[in-house]
């Protein structure tokens, strides 16, 4: 099944992090070196509901399309192939070789499955055309927080050289991107040739001055390269002011268990120093940890009441085997871990909304994502009036009002 001329049918679909996505858009380009037809399902295990979606959605990919090669990668494939390799047409590449090309030549030529005449009958995901370019700058993870298994599964950490990362931005460039945003799965921990993630920063401003919009992805609170990101925000508004933060934990106590560095005194530091430059954040919170009384549980709703964040991505705990948080005692009935979710979610719904009512009347630099819908530098939507505006423009618009949980605009 070697690929021939301008015939590729190669699908994916991704779970999980965006680092997933940008990944399954790299070993699709790469698949068409190796195989016509195929879809490629990138998974992911950092909860017990991320792996049993990716299990269910190979299961019925297989059942609708018995006619083709399904590549499953990932972190559920790399914890559990068992889950997927009794699937028919499913080969399972782990997580060390999901880059390698060779990796999926050779399990291919391997394979047990033998295809004639491949076609996809019956995939209705559709790809996503991104307004904005994501890079990745690092993978892996060198920390040992007790709760994740990501780090397990992904190894140490990477920092991939600046050459490469300033490759991509200038090709993201060419391709018409006026937005970059750096991923990895510890991005704060950069550090190659001398360099960390605040140098890459500056130096892509530098080196690609085309660039308009520059942003990070989830960044760890105990990184002092926080305070150098909020400085280059300051210094080059090309450096988008907001920052997603995996807080995790508002209790010193419940950080602790976690195996996280950081303490809500970080927290306020980074709070601090955001407000005295217009910076805004969201928190990744983790609710009913082990351990996690309702009077420590309280800790952290104050420290969302005194920093105020503008969103929250709040998700229960999920044990996950492998990781000392599994084993932990109390665990914490997951009725109650429901109920902070919605608390929290609703707390910093309250902060978002007095925020983007404050910032009516302003005028505002958005990125046009499609159907004139587009984001502005603290990444909440605008619903622009008046005529279609090109999906990746960048202009500036007048916030007029505020509908559901998005801004009204008109161009100025």
């Amino acid at each position: 099944m070697q690929a021939e001329n301008n015939k590729f049918d190669i699908r994916t679909l991704s779970f999980g992090c965006r680092l997933n996505s940008l990944e399954s858009e790299k070993i699709q380009f790469m698949l068409r070196d190796i195989i016509n037809t195929a879809i490629l399902v990138n998974t992911c295990a950092v909860t017990a509901e991320g792996e049993r979606q990716s299990g269910q959605a190979v299961r019925k990919i297989a059942r609708e399309n018995p006619n083709v090669v399904i590549f499953v990668t990932g972190c559920a494939a790399t914890r559990n192939p068992a889950l997927f390799t009794e699937i028919p047409n499913v080969i399972v590449i782990p997580n060390g070789d999901k880059m390698r090309s060779g990796a999926y030549a050779d399990a291919l030529a391997a394979a047990a499955c033998r295809i004639s005449n491949p076609e996809i009958m019956r995939f209705q995901h559709v790809a996503t055309n991104m307004s904005k370019q994501f890079i990745q700058v690092q993978n892996g993870c060198n920390h040992k927080c007790a709760y994740c298994v990501t780090r397990l599964l992904r190894g140490p950490a990477n920092s991939f050289a600046y050459d490469a990362i300033l490759a991509d931005a200038q090709a993201a460039i060419r391709n018409g991107f006026s937005e970059v945003v750096l991923t990895g799965i510890d991005i704060a921990s950069y550090a190659r040739d001398g360099m960390l993630i605040s140098d890459v920063c500056r130096n892509l401003l530098r080196d690609v001055p085309s660039i308009q919009r520059l942003r990070l992805s989830s960044m760890d609170p105990a990184s002092p390269e926080i305070f150098k990101i909020m400085d280059l925000m300051q210094e080059d508004a090309r450096m988008m002011r907001h920052m997603h933060l995996s807080m995790q934990s508002g209790s010193d106590a419940i950080l602790e268990l976690m195996g996280r560095r950081h303490n809500a005194d970080t927290v306020h530091k980074i709070a601090r120093r955001g407000a005295e430059i217009g910076a805004t954040f969201s928190w990744d919170v983790i609710c009913g940890f082990p351990g996690e009384t309702d009077a420590l549980w309280a800790q952290t709703m104050e420290l969302v009441q005194q920093t105020r964040p503008i969103k929250i991505h709040a998700f229960p705990f999920s044990p996950r085997p492998g990781t000392p948080a599994a084993d932990m005692r109390p665990q914490i009935d997951r009725s109650i871990s429901k109920q902070r979710v919605h608390d929290i979610s609703a707390m910093a719904d309250k902060y978002r909304a007095e925020f983007m009512a404050s910032r009516i009347g302003a005028m505002t630099q958005v990125l046009v994502e499609n159907n004139n819908t587009a984001r502005d530098p603290h990444d909440i939507a605008v619903k622009i009036d008046g005529a279609p505006i090109p999906p990746r423009t960048v202009c500036n618009v007048k916030l007029t009002g505020i509908v559901a949980d998005a801004f009204t605009a008109v161009v100025e």
